[in-house]
């Protein structure tokens, strides 16, 4: 007989139920390596999560005796709090004279790349300027490795303060503008940019050659469009290019101003919001003020000369001008900012085209001579040929005009205006012949020209106007204007003009007025133009067009 035990009913059970638990196992032993590789790769991409949260964290003073040396600054800090009287060195005054000397900047990260856990670089951008720093973890130096940390966890484009002593590099950088470096030993972030930006500064950069390169190579780089960058214009306007193209508007703007204060001219501010029934035609922006018919200025035409029968004898001003035009071109926007200029002429309205060739001579001067970094800046985006101009600006009848562009083969109707295409060809024309990208077109047929430019002495079909041309397209219109009022009356009804509609203008020259004339320029098209740019937008830092209103 057995001498083992019957079995009991929980030994019974559990017999019946070891071939199921056997099956489970095999299961779980049999589970497909895709899903164990897939499980994997989730514990992985959590445990880097937990990774980055972690370096995001300032470690503890207990953890890191150099943790006082980084970490982001709370914004209480930054409230105005205090004025530590610290002294503050710019990136672009980095340079081999500073090799040894302790600074304290402050920038944007642009560029971060971590080399190992006690090293790091952080390239930091202010304006135009870029200079590496360099983070190695040593006690020596008050670097630790979460410092390191701290370094690679920014994010780009966060604002940055940076303590260090700069030192010269082995080899040449090719990274950044400023060939010294800076050892660091603090960093604080001022302000965090969001991890992922909208748009990349590196896509943003890019040239037409870096494209065409990549296209050979196969590769697909990220291309920006002009409305995205629109859109997104606060970071747009960090590329080197734009940070360059506004810095030389800022010069030709400052140097329109001096050139004519030199010249007697005295700045002026004229109204922007005026009477509904001021100024004509549809291309206006029409509103309500105070019950009133009112619109925005489409020019500072009538008060300029107000302002010379008023005894000022040379006005300027700069400010914005309105067109409330349907023109979805590379050349036209609804609001830019107006360069205008009226004096009294002695005897010849040749004294206004005088100003106009000496002004705009001086500016391409001062920005060939004192602007050649920003040149070259925008010429490595958007490459293009220098202006070439005389020293003694040309200048072509409008009929010389229209035969140069008949002998070539262009029929232009006659006593009409220059299209667009035709300005471009005679352009072409005028520097194959004359070796110019600039020159002046003046005695415009009368039909072309607007009611208050005066008439030919020798044959009233045409008129004492011209127009300024930059690379084939018109920058600049100005003429003599009619100062007696009886003419002015006469040409406003021949015109359709509803003479009681601009009963003012036309009796301030009813009390004494001196022969005059002007001109009026769009700041944003010169820029476009001296730097062959292809849309005027990229000179406009927050374009307004039939399109677009915001940001």
């Amino acid at each position: 007989m057995s001498s083992e035990p019957p079995p009991t009913a929980a030994s019974a059970s559990a017999s019946a139920s070891a071939p199921d638990e056997l099956a489970a196992d095999l299961s779980a032993a049999t589970l497909s390596k895709k899903q164990q590789k897939k499980d994997a790769r989730k514990a992985e991409k959590a445990e880097k999560a937990a990774q980055r949260q972690q370096q995001q964290q300032q470690p503890a003073d207990a953890e890191d005796p150099f943790a006082a040396n980084y970490g982001d600054v709370p914004v209480e800090e930054i409230q105005s709090k205090v004025i530590s009287g610290r002294s503050w060195t710019k990136i672009g005054d980095l340079d081999a004279d500073a090799a040894g000397r302790s600074v304290l900047i402050r920038g944007a990260t642009q560029a971060i790349r971590p080399v190992s856990k006690k090293m790091a670089f952080v390239v930091l951008r202010q304006s135009m300027s870029t200079v590496q720093c360099v983070l190695v973890a040593s006690a020596d130096a008050g670097v630790s490795t979460q410092m390191v940390r701290f370094a690679t966890a920014l994010s780009k484009e966060s604002i940055v303060d940076v303590e260090g002593v700069v030192s010269l590099p082995k080899e040449p950088l090719k990274a950044t503008t400023q060939q010294v470096e800076i050892q660091v030993r603090k960093i604080y972030c001022i302000n965090r940019a969001v991890p992922t930006l909208p748009i990349n500064l590196e896509d943003a950069a890019r040239s037409e050659a870096e494209f065409e390169k990549a296209e050979q190579a196969g590769e697909k780089l990220v291309r920006v469009g002009q409305d995205t960058r629109l859109n997104y214009r606060a970071i747009d306007l960090r590329t080197p290019a734009n940070q360059a193209i506004f810095r030389i508007q800022c010069q030709v703007e400052n140097k329109f101003r001096e050139f004519l204060l030199s010249k007697d001219f005295v700045g002026i501010h004229t109204p922007k919001l005026i009477s509904g029934s001021s100024e004509g035609g549809a291309a206006v922006f029409k509103l309500l003020y105070n019950g009133q018919p009112a619109c925005l200025a489409q020019s500072p035409q009538l008060y300029k000369q107000m302002a010379i029968c008023g005894g000022y004898e040379r006005v300027f001003e700069v400010g914005p001008v309105f067109r409330a035009e349907n023109s979805n071109t590379h050349r036209h926007l609804c609001e830019f900012v107006g360069l205008d200029a009226e004096m009294e002429i002695k005897e010849h309205y040749f004294e206004v085209c005088d100003i106009i060739d000496g002004l705009f001579v001086s500016i391409f001067k001062h920005l060939t001579e004192n602007c050649k970094k920003e040149l070259e800046t925008i010429n490595r985006q958007y490459p293009f040929e220098p202006l070439q101009y005389l020293e003694k600006t040309l200048k072509l009848t409008y009929e010389e005009g229209i035969q140069m562009l008949k002998e070539a083969g262009t029929e232009i109707e006659p006593m009409g205006d220059l299209n667009t295409e035709a300005e471009k060809k005679l352009g072409r024309l005028v520097k194959e012949k004359y070796g110019t990208d600039f020159f002046i077109l003046y005695r415009y047929p009368l039909a072309v020209r607007p009611f208050y430019t005066m008439p030919c002495y020798d044959n009233p079909a045409y008129t004492n106007s011209f127009d300024v041309f930059i690379r084939g397209e018109e920058i600049i219109s100005g003429a003599q204007r009619i100062h007696t009022p009886e003419l002015l009356a006469k040409r406003a009804t021949e015109c359709g003009i509803d003479v009681s509609t601009i009963s003012a203008y036309i009796e301030s020259f009813s009390y004494g007025a001196p022969p005059h004339g002007g001109f009026g320029v769009g700041l944003e098209r010169v820029v476009m133009l001296f730097c062959a740019l292809n849309n005027i937008r990229k000179t406009s830092m927050f374009p307004r067009d039939p399109q677009r209103l915001v940001p």
